[in-house]
C-alpha cells in the first residue's frame, strides 16, 4: 500500500484544496494521512500559506523542519505546493533546493501525474472528490476561487487570480453528497462570498445559492464566511431570516474605519457607510453574530486614526473579532506606493490594546448568554468535557461550549438543547437538557 502525508497551513480554503488532492490520491490507490502528530509516510506534501508575513514564516519553518527530517532519513520525498510556492517558487527553489519539487496553488494535475502517474487532469478541479479531514458532521465548501477586489495591502489576487465562481448546480451536488455521507453542518467559504455569480451570470447569486442549499435534506446549519461590505446583496439577509438552518452568523472583514486609512486601503467604503451597514445588518437579522477582522499599523495610520478605530470597536461590539498588524507584501499597491512608516513596536502596542478592549466586550457578551437555552453541536470530547458550539461559532476560531461528560453520555456530531450555566472571556459552560429538534 502506498502512503502519503499531507500537511495543511493557513486557511480553510487551503484545507479544501488538500482534501480534494487527498481524494484524488486515494482514488489512485494511496492511503492518505493529514496533519499527523508523527509523519507516517515516506512522502510528504505541504500545502503552504502565503497571506501575510507570519503565515509565510510558518510555512518556511515547516518546510525547513521537514528538510531536516529528510536529511535524517525519516522521510524520503518532500513536495511543496500552495500559496507560498505559487508566489515565490523560484526563490524557494534557490533557497531550499532540498525539496524534491515545488508546485503552484492549482497544480493538482502535475503533482498527481508526478507522484501517482495519472494524467487525468479533468479530475483536478473544484468539483473533484474530497477526503474530509474535519469531524464527520461538518465540512467546508468552497464556492469560488480568486478575488477581484484588489485591496491595496492584499496579495491574494496575485496568488489566486481573478474571481471564478462554481455553478450553483455543482455546489448543490457537492453538498447533497456530503449530506448523504452524514455531514450536517456546512461552512460556506470563499475569498469573497458576496461577489459569487457576478463573473458567470453578471449578478450576485449568493442569496439564491444559500436558499437552494437550505433545501438539502439533512443540512442543519449553513454558516457564511468572508463577505465584503461594499455592494452587499441585501436579499441575503431575507434568506437568513426565513431559513431556519441558515445560521445568524456572518464573517465580514472590515479592516479599518478611519476614512483616510480606508481610502489608502482601496476599500471603496467610508466610515459612515460602514456604520450604516452594521446598523442595517443588525436590524434586518435580529440577533446576528458578526465576526470581523481589523488591521492596525497600515501605512500612514496616525494616533487619531487608531483612536477612531478604538471608538468604532467599542460602538460596534462585535461578537467575534480578530486583528493583526500590517506587514508589507511585495507586489501589492501598498508596498509599491506607500511607505511602511508605523514602527513595529507601535503596531504591536495598538494590536494589544485593541484586543484587550475586544476581550472585555466578548466577556460581557458571553456573560449575557448565561441562563439562555441554546442549540449546541458536539464536536469532540477532551478529558472531562464534551466540547461543542452554538450556531454563533465557527470551528477552531470561535468560542466553544464545555459540557461535563460525567453528567450524561452525548454523541459526537449530534445537536442538543443546553442551558448556559457559566461564561469565561471566550467560552461558555452548559448543561444539556434534551436532544435538539431540528
Amino acid at each position: 500500500m502506498k502512503h502519503i502525508d499531507f500537511i495543511t497551513l493557513g486557511c480553510s480554503k487551503n484545507l479544501v484544496d488538500t482534501e480534494r488532492l487527498m481524494g484524488l490520491f486515494a482514488a489512485n490507490g494511496y492511503t492518505c494521512h493529514h496533519d499527523s502528530d508523527e509523519i507516517e509516510s515516506d512522502i510528504v506534501v505541504v500545502n503552504t500559506c502565503g497571506f501575510i508575513e507570519d503565515a509565510q514564516q510558518e510555512s518556511i519553518d515547516t518546510i525547513l523542519s521537514l528538510v531536516q527530517a529528510k536529511e535524517e532519513g525519516r522521510i524520503k520525498q518532500l513536495y511543496v505546493m500552495g500559496c507560498l510556492s505559487q508566489r515565490y517558487r523560484s526563490e524557494l527553489e534557490a533557497e531550499i533546493p532540498e525539496v524534491d519539487k515545488y508546485y503552484g496553488k492549482f497544480d493538482f494535475h502535475e503533482l498527481l501525474a508526478d507522484l501517482a502517474g495519472t494524467q487525468n487532469s479533468e479530475l483536478c478541479t473544484l468539483n473533484s472528490p474530497r477526503l474530509l479531514t474535519t469531524p464527520s458532521h461538518y465540512a467546508y465548501v468552497k464556492i469560488s476561487e480568486g478575488c477581484d477586489r484588489h485591496c491595496a495591502y492584499c496579495a491574494i489576487p496575485i496568488m489566486t487570480g481573478r474571481h471564478r465562481s462554481r455553478t450553483i448546480e455543482d455546489i448543490v451536488s457537492e453538498v447533497t453528497t456530503l449530506a448523504e455521507q452524514g455531514v450536517r453542518e456546512i461552512q460556506l467559504i470563499a475569498q469573497e462570498l458576496t461577489y459569487y455569480g457576478i463573473d458567470t451570470t453578471g449578478r450576485q447569486q449568493i442569496a439564491e445559492l444559500v436558499d437552494r442549499l437550505a433545501d438539502i435534506e439533512g443540512i442543519r446549519w449553513i454558516r457564511l464566511h468572508y463577505a465584503y461590505p461594499t455592494a452587499f446583496p441585501w436579499e441575503l439577509t431575507e434568506v437568513m431570516r426565513r431559513r431556519k438552518n441558515v445560521c445568524n452568523y456572518l464573517d465580514i472583514a472590515l479592516q479599518h474605519i478611519s476614512d483616510g486609512v480606508l481610502s489608502r486601503m482601496q476599500r471603496h467604503i467610508t466610515r459612515q457607510q460602514t456604520m450604516d451597514f452594521i446598523t442595517r445588518l443588525r436590524e434586518e437579522v435580529p440577533g446576528i453574530c458578526l465576526r470581523t477582522t481589523l488591521m492596525v499599523g497600515f501605512p500612514g495610520e496616525t494616533d487619531d486614526d487608531f483612536a477612531v478605530l478604538v471608538d468604532f470597536v467599542k460602538w460596534a461590539r462585535f461578537e467575534r473579532m480578530g486583528a493583526f498588524a500590517y506587514s508589507e507584501e511585495a507586489g501589492t499597491p501598498a508596498a509599491e506606493l506607500l511607505t511602511d512608516d508605523v514602527p513595529a513596536e507601535v503596531k504591536q502596542a495598538r494590536l494589544d490594546r485593541l484586543m484587550r478592549i475586544q476581550q472585555r466586550i466578548a466577556a460581557e457578551i458571553e456573560e449575557s448568554n448565561v441562563g439562555r437555552t441554546m442549540t449546541v453541536v458536539i464536536d469532540r470530547q477532551e478529558g472531562e468535557y464534551y466540547i461543542g458550539r452554538t450556531e454563533y461559532s465557527s470551528p477552531e476560531v470561535d468560542p466553544e461550549v464545555l459540557i461535563l461528560a460525567s453528567e450524561r453520555e452525548l454523541t459526537i456530531g449530534e445537536m442538543y438543547e443546553a442551558e448556559i450555566t457559566g461564561a469565561e472571556d471566550f467560552d461558555l459552560y452548559a448543561k444539556v437538557k434534551k436532544p435538539a429538534e431540528i
